[in-house]
């Protein structure tokens, strides 16, 4: 899953620096000389790399044989994920990103370039063969290298630069190959609209007190020669109002002409394809009718002492509200509504937390979200609900900070990315939802524990069930052996509400599904 994972490694990039003294002797013939001591090398190219490596029981599974790769979305979705009461998965994953960073001394530190890759497989799947997410059974010589990253960045002056390329396109104020995991997670948008890879442009100031950016990302380019692509145009602004508070604003644009032309595998994309029911986003009833979508973003956030140093107490909250229209391309009336529908529907959030203890790790935390419901759709020629990226991409969108296992995503995964809500939409339902979580470190920066809590509302029923989607407990135990290497056992439970006794969102079946738990030990290593 090449858009979780991989975000650690930009938050360790690091840069060469010289040392030079000089020494003198005297001598009663001679004038005085200085000698330099020969200059550290500095290195060109340097070398990260994160290993992952974890064992996994869980009561849920794809029932598509043809689906035991790269699994992500809703559970219960098109991706065909059950849950059961009598079988169980057991099956070790494995992950490998190398990072490479080329900085020349000829240009003085003016140009970086980046490039970042995967491998990703099960233990066990296939071998001599060619495709990403696999290549672990036996004698292996899987062609499996997925291209994540490859970005230029030019740093005409300080506190300026220029990303252009295949790089990081997250909703977050910070440069994401300068910027620490926690930060681009709990602040911004928590990626909880735009958290992935893409082509694109982008020019940034990062100052003192202040940082912006302004980026052009070509989401998909089809036939050259016609306007049928999807763009999305890009403005963040973001200030420090005071010595522990940070404010920011910003506007989105997606220019979508592509009508579901190109996205993942046989998906499509876009507003009316399949891809939505995969995602678990609101899936525009327009059928195969042509259409052109023009969807905005304006937003606000506020951060207050992110990383728990200035003092006990941490506040970081966004309200997101999007905007726009929809039209079809065709003169008949599709659906009981007409050629045009408009798009409206806010998203907020509120994250807090209190640091009761010594270490960063001795924290209380509660995480609040609310997303906008649908309840008749586009029947009204309108569609109330929130949306996000995950609508064009597999996945986009990616809310992994809440401390939740299975009710909502989270970021410790391979190849199978899935939750009861996998999108701030919540299929057009909306969402009312909290998570409580307490971590203690036992010792510090070396044996830390933490208990959570998740719970989540629909604020629109489905039809046949309730607005009680689902209660989760979970756990997690983190043992730091060395620097940068930790063994972690998690684990989670979740008992579904009445939201899953309809059948519309349960997956097809006539009674409420069996509660999905999970259990995994985990091995990771951040090496440079």
């Amino acid at each position: 899953m090449k858009t979780i994972a991989g975000f650690l490694l930009g938050t360790f990039v690091a840069f060469s620096s010289a040392l030079s003294a000089q020494s003198s002797i005297t001598d009663t013939s001679l004038a005085v000389f200085d000698r330099p001591i020969p200059k550290k090398v500095d290195k060109e190219l340097q070398f990260f790399g994160y290993f992952y490596n974890q064992f996994v029981n869980a009561n849920y599974y794809p029932s598509n044989d043809f689906l035991r790769g790269q699994i992500f979305g809703r559970m219960f979705g098109q991706n065909t994920t059950l849950t059961s009461d009598s079988l169980t998965t057991h099956y070790f994953e494995q992950r490998f990103l190398p990072f490479f960073i080329y900085q020349p001394k000829l240009l003085n530190g003016k140009a970086i370039l980046r490039a970042s890759f995967e491998i990703d497989y099960t233990w066990g799947d296939v071998a001599y063969g060619a495709g990403g997410n696999f290549g672990g059974a036996v004698s292996g010589d899987q062609v499996n290298i997925q291209t994540q990253n490859v970005e230029l960045e030019l740093i005409p002056a300080k506190g300026w630069a220029v990303n252009m390329g295949l790089q990081r396109m997250f909703d977050n104020p910070g440069n994401a190959y300068r910027t620490f995991f926690d930060e681009l997670t709990n602040t911004g948008y928590r990626l909880m609209y735009w958290g992935t890879d893409a082509t694109g442009i982008n020019v940034r100031y990062d100052g003192d007190f202040q940082k912006f950016k302004l980026a052009y990302w070509q989401l998909y380019e089809n036939a050259v020669q016609l306007d049928d692509d999807v763009v999305r145009y890009e403005a963040m602004y973001e200030r420090q109002i005071h010595a522990k508070y940070k404010l920011g604003a910003s506007f989105d644009y997606v220019r979508d002409r592509a009508s579901g032309e190109g996205g993942p595998s046989i998906l499509g994309q876009g507003l009316n394809s399949s891809l939505s029911e995969y995602n678990g986003t609101f899936r525009f009833p327009i059928g195969g009718n042509k259409y052109r979508a023009d969807v905005m973003w304006l937003g606000t956030f506020i951060t207050r002492n992110a990383a728990y140093l200035q003092d006990r107490w941490m506040l970081t909250a966004f309200a997101n509200y999007n905007f726009g229209k929809v039209d079809t391309l065709s003169k008949i009336v599709v659906n009981n509504w007409g050629k045009r529908a408009s798009i409206g529907g806010l998203g907020v959030n509120l994250k807090t937390g209190y640091r009761y203890g010594k270490t960063a790790m001795d924290i209380i935390q509660a995480d609040i979200l609310y997303s906008a419901g649908d309840a008749n759709g586009i029947e009204d020629n309108k569609y109330s609900g929130v949306m996000t990226g995950n609508n064009w991409g597999a996945p986009v969108s990616i809310f992994i900070s809440s401390g939740s296992y299975i009710l909502f995503p989270h970021g410790n995964v391979v190849n199978r990315f899935v939750s009861l809500v996998n999108d701030f939409a919540n299929m057009g339902y909306g969402l009312s939802g909290g998570v409580i979580q307490v971590s203690r470190d036992f010792i510090p920066h070396k044996l830390n524990g933490r208990i959570g809590f998740a719970s989540a509302l629909a604020n629109v029923a489905p039809k046949g069930g309730g607005n009680l989607m689902g209660t989760e407990a979970n756990f997690r135990i983190s043992y730091t052996p060395n620097v940068f290497m930790n063994v972690e056992l998690h684990g989670a439970y979740c008992s579904l509400g009445d939201f899953y006794s309809s059948s519309v969102v349960n997956g097809g079946v006539t009674t409420k599904p069996a509660n999905p738990w999970t259990v995994f030990l985990v091995y990771k290593w951040l090496l440079f």
